[in-house]
This record gives structure tokens, C-alpha cells and sequence, in this order.
């Protein structure tokens, strides 16, 4: 009785390690080819409930959603370079076929930090209002080794920033926030939500790691075609010159930009989900 007992605390122990070190949580349904559909900055995985459901029939569908974010278990930093080393990882184990990657903002970032490092395990990529250097919008000549020197960008400093965000009306102050990135009331408090339940260390450290890594010359080393869905930044125009700059090196892309804030598939879904069905077939 003793040594069964032993096994159970030993089991659990290992149980509670792996998943303490998962770098995200995943969601599959469907049947079909497979699509890796990753979230933005705070996000769950539910962000993609609709598309998955326009998609389910056709594709098998593995929804992402990142440790730290949404209520899933936090990781040791470096946090976003883990997630991209254990997304290959998964693809890996898990044999699948050129998955294809959906990524919204930070999950538009990490579809293209895996296909930059991997060229030949991934499929086509659509980036929904995400950058391959997100600090270079307004500023084409950031640099982000610069950046990492600046104590504006020290990840514990800005990680215990947000530590001391008051939890009282978070909810309520970020969906006023995030009605500057999407239209519909009932998205933004769901946003927030999202927002309230991560670990706010995580959110410190990958929004700094994120603002520190630039991958616009890495992203030449991809090979498969790359949809780039963005909204409006000021103008329809300054839209296109900002993405065409921030992708400039990307070899097969195409761009196209909605009237829309950040979170296209909710704010015009039908163009949206036109634009992934002709790219995807």
C-alpha cells in the first residue's frame, strides 16, 4: 500500500512539473489539414471561437492559447522564446503536415518566429494586424538591441508595473482601452476579461520581449506564402506603407488592409473570413 502510494505522490509531482512548463494550453477540433490559430497579447484562445467554427469542417484546428494569459498556468522567462521553441516542438511530435498559422497581433508575431526558424515545417501564414517589429511603427529606424538598453524596456521593472495595476475596476478601465481596438461593447468587456485573468508578470515580460525583438530580416527565410490582413493606421494608405516596409523582406506576400480597428474578425468577419478562404484554398 505504501509503494502505491509513493507512486501516486511521485505521478502527480511529475504531473504538476510538465504542467508548470507547458508553454501553452491547446484546443483541437475539426477535420482536415491542420491550422495552428494563435491569440494576441492577452488573449484566450477563444478569441478564435467564431473562425474556427467558419473552419472546422474543412481544416483540423488547434487552438493556442499562451501560459500566463487567460487564466493557464504562468512560465519562467523567457517567455515567448519558449513558446516559439515548444510550438515547433508540438509540430514535431505530433507529425503534423505543414500546419498553417492564424495569428492575431502577438500571434501574427509568433506564426512568423516559427516559420523563420523553421522554413520547412510550416505552411501558409495570415497575420492579422501583426508585425514582425512592432516598435518600428512609427519609428522605421528603432533598433531593438538599443531598445533593450533603455530602462523603459527592462522587463522587471515594467513586469512590476503591472503588479501594482489596482485589481479593482480593471475590467471596467481596460474595456475603455480596448474599445480604441475594437467597435462591439460586448468584444471589449470579453477582451478585458481575458485581460484581468493573466498573471500580470507575464504581461510585463512579453510585452517588452515583444517590443525587443525584430525580426524583419529573419522573416526573409520564409519560404511559404504569407497573407497580411491589416487595419487602419491613421489612413487606408499609411496602412500600406507601414506593412510594405515591415515586410519588405517576406518573398511571397500578399497585403491587404480592412476598415477596421485591431481585431478584424470581429469588427468585419465577413471580409475577413473571405480573405482567409481564398488564401487557404
Amino acid at each position: 500500500m505504501k509503494k502505491i502510494i509513493s507512486l501516486l505522490i511521485i505521478s502527480l509531482i511529475i504531473f504538476q512539473a510538465n504542467a508548470q512548463t507547458n508553454a501553452f494550453k491547446v484546443e483541437v477540433s475539426g477535420k482536415g489539414q491542420p491550422i495552428i490559430l494563435i491569440p494576441g497579447y492577452s488573449c484566450s484562445g477563444e478569441v478564435w471561437n467564431e473562425t474556427v467554427a467558419h473552419l472546422k469542417d474543412r481544416y483540423e484546428c488547434h487552438v493556442i492559447t499562451i501560459a500566463g494569459y487567460a487564466g493557464v498556468p504562468k512560465l519562467d522567462t523567457p517567455i515567448l522564446k519558449t513558446v516559439r521553441n515548444e510550438l515547433i516542438n508540438y509540430v514535431k511530435t505530433k507529425k503534423l503536415n505543414k500546419p498553417m498559422l492564424i495569428g492575431h497581433s502577438l500571434g501574427a508575431f509568433m506564426s512568423l518566429w516559427v516559420s523563420s526558424v523553421e522554413p520547412d515545417l510550416f505552411g501558409k501564414i495570415i497575420c492579422v494586424d501583426g508585425l514582425p517589429f512592432v516598435s518600428a511603427v512609427s519609428d522605421t529606424t528603432t533598433n531593438a538591441e538599443v531598445l533593450k538598453k533603455n530602462p523603459q524596456f527592462n522587463p522587471e521593472a515594467v513586469a512590476k508595473n503591472f503588479e501594482m495595476i489596482p485589481n479593482e475596476n480593471y475590467v471596467k478601465n481596460m474595456t475603455g482601452a480596448m474599445l480604441y481596438q475594437v467597435n462591439d461593447t460586448a468584444r471589449a468587456i470579453q477582451i478585458a476579461t481575458w485581460s484581468s485573468q493573466c498573471d500580470r508578470r507575464t504581461l510585463g515580460y512579453t510585452i517588452v520581449e515583444i517590443s525587443t525583438t525584430d525580426l524583419r530580416e529573419d522573416i526573409a527565410k520564409i519560404k511559404q506564402p504569407v497573407l497580411v490582413l491589416g487595419s487602419i493606421y491613421g489612413t487606408e494608405a499609411n496602412s500600406h506603407v507601414m506593412l510594405n516596409h515591415q515586410f519588405r523582406n517576406v518573398p511571397n506576400k500578399t497585403i491587404e488592409v480592412a476598415n477596421s480597428k485591431h481585431f478584424i474578425m470581429y469588427d468585419v468577419p465577413e471580409w475577413f473570413y473571405a480573405k482567409v478562404d481564398a488564401f487557404l484554398q
